[in-house]
């Protein structure tokens, strides 16, 4: 992965105006790595890896992979899959995500941009020793991203920062889960252990600042090349159970500050994972990303709309 990455910083020194992905007005908005960005493109995620212990007190290494193309300008689809280890509990394949989204308002002037749209995990398509869902999660969304850069002059310092964030409500296709636990050996009946599927509100949020934007935009401060490819963030992701939470789930989700290095093709992503209570996880983990704009390396062909 070192070895990848020092070769990719080598080969891609194109300067930032050339980019296609996640533009508005002047503000470039990066692929975040925990917060979907509101964009509609065309882009490969691979790998996303995660390592941290997590709330069962267990160690686990996650390598995920999405695949987004666009149909239109303003509409797209993405697949992800996320391959787990556990230790204890083995490894396997989480469940199939795919996400519509669209693309419904674009500000240049404002640096605005909000999209909607639906995100389906498909149930039995991964494995449940580590945790897949025997059931279909459906969770309508709302991403959105705003840009400083409409402050007046004399907040020229502020306008290199930018926030995105998302709002989703997840619904389980199924109310509870019931498993056969063993049978009793005085009544010889069956008996069953019932687990209620609360209905959770996914949220989250980023907070960046844009090195690009300040040389492009406000001042150029005569940094090296490699620092002004860089947009330090802070994200926040979390999962509040809204309904059917008989068991009084608390809030899980974490804190993840970190930097993001942007080329014309390719972007690298790298951010600790702090963990808001014992319930989200144990000690500080990590997550980075390998990030491909597939509309910028293959404009003519497969990083095209399909319409």
């Amino acid at each position: 992965m070192n070895a990848a990455i020092a070769a990719g910083l080598l080969l891609l020194t194109s300067t930032l105006p050339a980019l296609a992905h996640g533009i508005v007005g002047n503000r470039f908005f990066p692929a975040t790595l925990g917060v979907d960005d509101p964009f509609v493109a065309d882009e490969l995620s691979l790998p996303t890896f995660v390592i941290f212990k997590n709330g069962d007190n267990a160690r686990e290494v996650d390598l995920s992979f999405e695949y987004s193309k666009r149909f239109t300008e303003h509409l797209g689809v993405s697949f992800g899959e996320t391959w787990t280890h556990l230790r204890p509990g083995g490894s396997g394949w989480q469940n199939l995500e795919t996400t519509f989204k669209y693309q419904a308002i674009t500000d240049p002037e404002h640096e605005f941009i909000l999209s909607a749209g639906l995100s389906v995990e498909w149930g039995r398509t991964g494995a449940t020793r580590i945790g897949a869902e025997r059931f279909n999660v459906f969770t309508p969304t709302i991403w959105f991203g705003k840009g400083l850069g409409d402050l007046p002059d004399t907040l020229s310092w502020i306008r290199p920062f930018a926030i995105t964030g998302q709002v989703g409500y997840a619904i389980p296709g199924s109310g509870r889960t019931v498993t056969l636990t063993g049978i009793d050996q005085d009544s010889g009946l069956p008996s069953f252990d019932i687990e209620h599927n609360p209905r959770n509100i996914v949220w989250g949020g980023t907070l960046q600042y844009s090195l690009p934007y300040l040389k492009a935009n406000v001042v150029d401060l005569g940094l090296p090349d490699f620092v002004n490819h860089l947009i330090p963030l802070v994200e926040a992701t979390f999962v509040s159970p809204a309904s059917n939470n008989f068991a009084r789930l608390p809030t899980t989700g974490t804190i993840n500050p970190g930097v993001i290095w942007v080329g014309q093709k390719v972007q690298f992503g790298l951010e600790a994972l702090i963990p808001v209570n014992r319930q989200s996880g144990r000690h500080v983990g990590v997550l980075g990303q390998v990030h491909f704009y597939l509309d910028d390396i293959f404009p003519t062909t497969i990083g095209r709309p399909i319409f």
